[in-house]
């Protein structure tokens, strides 16, 4: 986890929340203070200059009045009105002037008037329009162009409810704005402190309220390690110390379950790990999140790749289960995990993972794996399989004879004959077959004994080859490739003798008229090895490796007719291994067959037999 900085802990945010909340109450409080102190300064400078002008009002109306009983050498109204703007003083008013009754300018104040050029002219102004029309006081406040704020204002000039003339003004109000402009100041500069001030305490507050916070924070951190050594210290009785009460007792409940944890975590990591069975754990929807080591051996995955994953897609098997409430009720089943490469076959078992509301959470799949015993049971059931059949043909075909002899065909002196002669050769058949039977049955239960000698296996594969060349039939060639050398091998001269008359029988068998059957040997790897080559009809590449195994036939028929029991190249082979050599063929179809097969050759230093 990582630090908090200042910028973004609760501490300043709580500093922020203090000073904006003091902000706020300064703010609205001087904008009240602001907005009425105004208005008091402006209705304050409005009643001064109605003050002021209440005088030169007075004095107007009384020339005005005067001007019905003037003579001619009385002065004029322009002078008298002209003579008392002459005494009017007032250093706020920028501008004064006034006019009669049709709007001429009969006197005027102020700076921009010394000349008195506008004496005597009409005003087209709105307000003095207004005021000589209606009678009543106007006034108006502006911003002229040096940003000056301007107060304007007409007062009416009355004989006998009558307006004879009105009054123009025109002052500054920039020492108003100027004061309220100090005041701000002032106001801004107290703002400044108190929030500096608050801030200070701010800080105070704050941290005394965050510390224990950030202790239980760093305590967290601890226990989030495993670290449940320390506790958090309590301040006081308050929300945050009952936090830290309560959060100390939290430490030592979790310091307790996570010990239980722990210890039930380790013994159930020490069954799974040495079990010898694979186990998958699933939750309610199926989905994997525990495996252990043999389970991920069987299933050729790791955990990693597999986790989250449904078990039925993992395992395939949906094609025989479509719900999961279906697994209790499936108990176990086989699971066929084969590949062209690798044939296996996984045995699985299901039992579901209960809550405390007795609710299903999950289940549990205990895998085995069962591929030699389905080898063996596929093995059994088809060797009795082969061997009901292979005794049912030449049984059947003997009771036929039989039955036939018994009928009366005994007396015909040329049918009996053969009929007997046919039940003579199915009946060395059927010895022949049991014999093998017998032979390999015994080799299976280790009770055969090998007796080994160290033979020159040069003049040996002579003395076999020489046996069968003079029976063989004349159409049939043999070549031999048999090096001069003497080449020495350790084996049991009756079993291999049986091994090659196995495999040149069937070289000679299905070897077509005027075929070549061939012989040689090569050493490598302190290994002779010794194959026979005939031009027969060839077995199909994916047979190949089949010809091996018991009763197994490429062309059952043909095989059967020339008196094959399927079983002398399983014999041969399990000889051959148990002389720590291997066998295998090679061939092509219509193109022949080759027997290669290997022994274990004898080693210089080593002297006498074994």
């Amino acid at each position: 986890m990582n630090k908090v900085g200042f910028f973004q802990s609760v501490r300043l945010k709580l500093i922020l929340v203090y000073i904006l909340l003091l902000l706020l109450g300064i703010q609205v409080i001087g904008a009240y203070f602001a907005q009425n102190l105004e208005n008091n300064l402006e209705q304050n400078f409005k009643n001064s200059i109605n003050e002021r002008v209440q005088w030169l009002t007075y004095s107007l109306t009384q020339a005005f009045e005067n001007e019905m009983e003037r003579t001619d050498d009385e002065v004029t109204l322009e002078e008298e009105v002209q003579g008392i703007l002459g005494d009017f003083d007032s250093s706020d008013i920028q501008e004064l002037f006034v006019v009669d009754k049709n709007s001429r300018i009969l006197a005027t104040y102020g700076q921009q008037y010394d000349q008195q050029d506008n004496v005597g002219q009409k005003t087209r102004d709105s307000l003095v329009q207004s005021t000589l029309l209606l009678g009543d006081p106007k006034d108006k406040i502006f911003v002229d162009e040096d940003n000056d704020r301007i107060f304007v204002r007409t007062f009416p000039i009355t004989v006998d409810d009558e307006t004879v003339g009105a009054i123009y003004l025109r002052a500054r109000m920039n020492e108003i704005y100027t004061q309220m402009s100090e005041i701000n100041g002032i106001f801004a500069k107290g703002t400044l402190i108190s929030l500096t001030i608050t801030a200070l305490l701010g800080i105070l507050v704050a941290r005394t309220i965050t510390r224990p916070i950030t202790e239980m924070r760093k305590q967290a951190k601890k226990m989030a390690a495993g670290d449940f050594s320390q506790k958090v210290n309590v301040y006081g009785s308050d929300e945050i110390g009952q936090l830290a009460v309560t959060f100390n007792d939290l430490n030592d409940k979790i310091q307790l379950a996570q010990a239980t944890t722990e210890g039930e975590r380790r013994k159930l990591s020490s069954v799974l790990s040495n079990m010898s069975d694979g186990v998958i754990a699933t939750d309610r929807l199926g989905a994997i999140t525990l495996m252990n080591k043999p389970a991920s051996n069987l299933i050729g995955q790791s955990f990693e790749d597999v986790q989250g994953q449904s078990l039925f897609d993992v395992l395939d098997l949906n094609d025989q289960i479509t719900d999961i409430s279906e697994v209790q009720d499936t108990g176990s089943m086989l699971v066929d995990m084969s590949t062209d490469e690798q044939y296996m076959v996984l045995k699985a078992n299901f039992s579901y993972v209960l809550d405390e509301r007795q609710n299903m959470n999950g289940f549990i799949t205990v895998i085995s794996d069962v591929t030699e015993q389905e080898k063996v049971e596929r093995e059994r059931r088809e060797f009795v399989s082969n061997v009901s059949h292979e005794l049912r043909t030449p049984l059947t075909t003997m009771r036929s004879y039989l039955e036939a002899l018994t009928e009366g065909a005994w007396t015909d002196k040329e049918i009996a004959p053969r009929f007997l002669e046919v039940t003579q050769n199915e009946t060395e058949r059927m010895i022949r077959l049991v014999n093998d039977l017998l032979q390999l049955s015994k080799m299976d239960s280790k009770g055969h004994e090998l007796f080994k000698d160290r033979v020159e296996f040069t003049e040996f594969y002579h003395h076999i080859i020489d046996r069968f060349e003079m029976n063989k039939e004349e159409g049939i060639t043999f070549e031999r490739n048999l090096p001069k050398e003497a080449v020495y091998v350790w084996m049991d001269k009756d079993k291999i003798t049986q091994v090659m008359d196995n495999i040149i029988s069937n070289a000679i068998k299905y070897s077509p008229e005027g075929g070549t059957i061939r012989f040689w040997t090569k050493k490598y790897n302190n290994k002779l090895q010794i194959s026979v080559s005939d031009e027969g009809m060839g077995i199909p590449a994916e047979k190949v490796d089949k010809i091996f195994d018991r009763f197994y036939r490429v062309d059952k028929a043909r095989t059967r007719k020339l008196g094959g029991t399927g079983l002398g190249l399983a014999i041969a082979r399990e000889m051959i291994e148990a002389h720590h050599g291997q066998i295998w063929a090679e061939s092509k179809e219509n193109k022949g067959t080759t027997i290669h097969f290997t022994l274990p050759l004898v080693k210089k230093k080593r002297r006498g037999s074994t």
